[in-house]
């Protein structure tokens, strides 16, 4: 059976920071388990969202239809909407509850933000587009923990800056344990370094 994972779609969602995480856990290839994933995509609501880039996306279900229970891993993109007040804080309390339950979350680039205002960096190893915007966020304690990468995991949190797309990849793939190391190795190098040498090795896999 393949497993769920959950992508978060709400207005002015950055197109870009998710598109190699969900393609790649969607098509199969390399995977050590041939099931696969299936990707669902969770709103606020069941109305159709607006992305930054324009593409309109129709939930496949309600936030307040999500449990942990059901989900390998909540994807959390970046969106303006992050910076202009509270209205995703139901994501980020959405969030703390699969923490809470042991099942991951990956943000990347704003919701950063949104989980520093909710406290659920302040214990985690984490990074973002940078520190001094994590210090804005109100409530946010958690500067000791934060890592100068391109990608960090803290546990069952994974959080990048809206740069990189392919390392926040990375990342989810490894705790979802998706590929052999070196076939994650060989995928990280081709798609964030163009080199050509790692073509091979996912060929072979």
């Amino acid at each position: 059976m393949k497993r769920i994972v959950h992508h978060a779609v709400y207005d002015t969602l950055a197109d870009w920071e998710t598109g190699h995480l969900t393609a790649h856990l969607r098509n199969g290839r390399y995977q050590r388990d041939p099931g696969g994933f299936e990707v669902v995509t969770v709103g606020p609501g069941t109305e159709a969202i607006t992305t930054m880039g324009g593409a309109r996306v129709t939930p496949d279900l309600a936030l307040d239809q999500l449990s942990p229970a059901d989900s390998a891993l909540l994807i959390l993109p970046g969106a303006y909407l992050w910076d202009l007040g509270d209205e995703l804080a139901p994501f980020a309390r959405m969030a703390r509850e699969f923490l809470d339950a042991g099942v991951p979350v990956a943000a990347i680039c704003g919701a950063t933000g949104g989980l520093a205002r909710e406290g659920l960096l302040d214990d985690r190893d984490h990074t973002s587009a940078a520190v001094h915007y994590l210090e804005a966020q109100d409530g946010y304690a958690g500067s000791g923990r934060y890592i100068e990468a391109d990608a960090v995991t803290g546990g069952d949190l994974i959080t990048a800056g809206p740069t990189e797309p392919v390392a926040f990849a990375r990342e989810a793939f490894r705790r979802l344990d998706v590929y052999e190391p070196k076939v994650l190795d060989a995928w990280f190098r081709l798609f964030a370094k163009s080199d050509a040498s790692a073509f091979e090795v996912l060929m072979a896999a």
